[in-house]
């Protein structure tokens, strides 16, 4: 197939892209190369930073750009907001995509506003996020009390019921983007794809963890630290390291690009991930399918979700509970086979359910079967 991955966030339409193509797809990338982090595309949808920067980006979809966004047999968007315009100029934007390719499909990856009003649920299954802890408000809301507002008012909470609606399926990247699509998608028109991880690249250390003093590392965006919970796993860090400095060191980078942060990564053992999570995120895989052992969302739900019985590699971070997690990190001090042991659990894991070839498939055979169910 010719296929379209319109918009990115944190490598995954083009890491999903390597997966296409290595099944036999031909793949076009779009995106802003996911802000800073300045991901791989083959077609460059950056909005100049200055007052008129969405009206020169409108411009170029409209010109430029037009002819090659059109013939594709799939095209698949990264979110409802796939690329940074208006709620109004998006929805022009996705007409025409509509009119001049074969299908139209959705990628739950992030933050939406069906998905702010799933979190915001008290009947929801997902007890924690970063917009509510068990019913009460968390630190990234009260920094940002417009935000959910701004999600739930009129321009963007129709752009989202449009997109959801008339896409022909979503694929879901998380188990929490899978149960939010459940309020809009019906299931024939719903997959989860999971996160799609290159296991050629990074390869494995080819070391084991814990050789001297255990190194924990913490990759962050200034502007994200209450979104992700950085700021509550720093405190953990700083805690740990502070309590144990013979055996811990704690390094933190903030908005590198993606090839210096992935450089970065790989002096640590353990790499701190999110905390308002369920399930691992793309730092947390990129650690683990390297042999390094992450902290992150690792809920019980997420592994039922998946139907892994046996395998539990990841660090359960929970909201609330950081002094449990503080002792389990300085337990590894006295217990370095253990450490280890998480690390080759890890990289089994993300063979197991995350290689990139695995999930690349799953798009391919919903794509082949929502279209053939036309």
């Amino acid at each position: 197939m010719k296929i379209l991955l319109m918009g990115d966030a944190s490598n995954y339409h083009a890491t999903l892209a390597i997966g296409l193509r290595n099944l036999g797809h031909e793949v076009t990338v779009a995106s802003n190369g996911s802000y800073w982090m300045e991901t791989p595309r083959d077609i460059d949808l950056n909005r100049h930073e200055s007052k008129i920067g969405g009206a020169i980006l409108w411009a170029r979809l409209n010109t430029l750009l037009a002819p090659k966004l059109k013939g594709y047999d799939v095209v698949q968007l990264s979110s409802p907001v796939f690329v940074d315009l208006r709620p109004h100029r998006v929805a022009k934007v996705f007409d025409k995509l509509r009119r001049d390719n074969g299908s139209v499909f959705l990628t739950a990856l992030g933050t939406d506003s069906n998905y702010v009003t799933e979190c915001l649920d008290p009947r929801s299954p997902i007890e924690y996020s970063e917009w509510s802890l068990w019913g009460r408000t968390t630190p990234y809301r009260l920094a940002n009390p417009d935000f959910v507002s701004r999600w739930q008012a009129k321009p963007l909470s129709d752009l989202c019921r449009k997109i959801y609606s008339e896409v022909d399926g979503v694929v879901s990247a998380l188990y929490e983007y899978d149960v939010a699509c459940r309020r809009l998608v019906e299931p024939d028109r719903l997959c989860y794809g999971g996160l799609p991880i290159n296991l050629e690249r990074p390869v494995p250390l080819g070391r084991p963890l814990g050789e001297g003093k255990i190194r924990l590392f913490l990759g962050r965006h200034k502007s994200r630290l209450f979104e992700k919970g950085t700021d509550v796993l720093e405190k953990v860090g700083r805690e740990v390291q502070s309590a144990d400095p013979a055996n811990f060191t704690f390094d933190i980078v903030e908005n590198l690009p993606y090839r210096e942060y992935l450089s970065r990564l790989r002096g640590a053992d353990i790499v701190f991930d999110q905390l308002y999570s369920y399930t691992p995120a793309t730092n947390a895989l990129l650690a683990m399918s390297t042999g390094q052992v992450a902290v992150s969302g690792g809920e019980e739900a997420f592994y039922r979700f998946i139907g892994e019985e046996r395998l539990r590699p990841v660090i359960n971070a929970v909201p609330g509970r950081e002094q449990a997690l503080v002792e389990r990190l300085l337990s590894f001090a006295s217990h370095r086979g253990e450490l280890n042991a998480l690390g080759r659990q890890g990289r089994e894991f993300v063979k197991k359910h995350h290689d990139v070839n695995l999930v690349a498939g799953r798009f391919v055979r919903f794509w082949e079967r929502r279209l053939n169910a036309r």
